[in-house]
């Protein structure tokens, strides 16, 4: 499996439509990234899926798997008792170094209980986040929210952790020179909230990595004020999943005023380029999925309803991670606060 171009475990029995949506994002995104593909799950149903399509480039190697894990399984248990689940062997090939990374649309919790099984977490760091990239109003400025479910319970070092990782993110993926981190709140002043964001607040703003722009509102999300924002993960990602509703609703009433009438459709033909811009920036369709960061391993965790766009679009977000050196830079970071222990191990 030696290559020089990144090589992408994916989970092809994981999501609502797998596997035929997941080979055919594979797919895609061999064109368009120029990454090399593994697909994991059953071969018989990778097999007859991959059928349905032709490309220039040789078909993604298939990695035989047995089962998956179900929505309605609890992750750590159907883990053991499924040690030959496709994500399971998608998580060995990274551990293995056969893979640099994992996009998975199953399910979100074995695939995070998985990659701390078999992966483990980066040294220094307590706590993986779920970080997902949200656009704002300002054009070509996302904002990186985490966590967004990894966590639903946090203490304020979790948070401080959070943010230096989001820092990194931000500053090497995202190109933002100075990123400003914001902490979720119910108000701007440093005394609002309750305990845990009181005391985050104060370890943010002493920390000398992060540029700390103080408390983000809920209207704050998207203004495009922040960068980087971090909460548990509770909060994230009723906040996630929110902001991807108010996307969708958008869209559909933008998509029910715009045509209705002739005058209406006339005038949608000239507005439709503007109207695909408008949906690449509000679709989390367009974004691929949400970055594990935290563990020895690049893990991308999509939405379980994701089709052929939205997967080729997460191995984008993989193979950024991977070309921007993500988990070596947060490494580095911690790497001064470890015990001489701890320092031998991570080498």
């Amino acid at each position: 499996m030696g290559s020089t171009r990144a090589r992408i475990a994916i989970d092809a029995m994981g999501g609502d439509h797998a596997p035929t949506e997941i080979v055919a994002g594979a797919i895609m995104a061999q064109e368009k990234w120029d990454v090399e593909v593994f697909l994991v799950g059953d071969p018989d149903q990778i097999e007859s899926a991959l059928k349905h399509h032709s490309s220039n480039l040789p078909l993604p190697q298939i990695i035989p798997a047995e089962g998956t894990i179900e929505m309605h399984e609890e992750p750590l248990g159907a883990l053991k008792r499924k040690p030959k689940a496709s994500i399971n062997v998608a998580m060995n090939l990274v551990k293995q170094k056969k893979a640099d990374a994992v996009v998975s649309a199953g399910h979100s919790g074995a695939a995070m209980a998985s990659a701390l099984l078999r992966l483990g977490r980066l040294p220094g760091i307590d706590r993986p986040a779920i970080g997902a990239v949200l656009p704002t109003m300002k054009l070509d400025s996302p904002v990186l929210v985490l966590d967004v479910g990894a966590n639903v319970d946090c203490r304020p070092k979790f948070l401080e952790q959070f943010a230096v990782m989001g820092t990194i993110y931000s500053r090497y993926v995202l190109g933002t020179s100075q990123p400003q981190v914001g902490l979720l709140n119910i108000g701007e002043e440093a005394c609002k909230g309750n305990d845990l964001a009181i005391r985050t607040y104060q370890l943010l703003e002493n920390h000398p990595e992060i540029a700390f722009g103080g408390n983000a509102e809920g209207r704050d999300v998207l203004s495009g004020k922040f960068d980087v924002i971090v909460c548990d993960g509770f909060v994230g990602n009723v906040l996630l999943k929110f902001a991807e509703g108010v996307g969708e609703a958008v869209l559909q009433m933008l998509k029910e005023e715009l045509t209705s009438g002739l005058q209406a459709k006339l005038g949608t033909s000239l507005l439709k380029p503007s109207l695909m811009r408008f949906k690449q920036r509000v679709d989390h369709v367009e974004h691929g999925g949400a970055l594990l960061l935290g563990v020895a391993g690049v893990c991308i965790i999509s939405h379980g309803s994701s089709k052929g766009p939205t997967i080729a679009n997460a191995v984008r977000l993989a193979k950024d991670a991977i070309d921007n050196q993500v988990l070596e830079r947060i490494q580095s970071q911690y790497h001064h606060h470890l015990q001489p222990d701890e320092k031998a191990v991570s080498s």
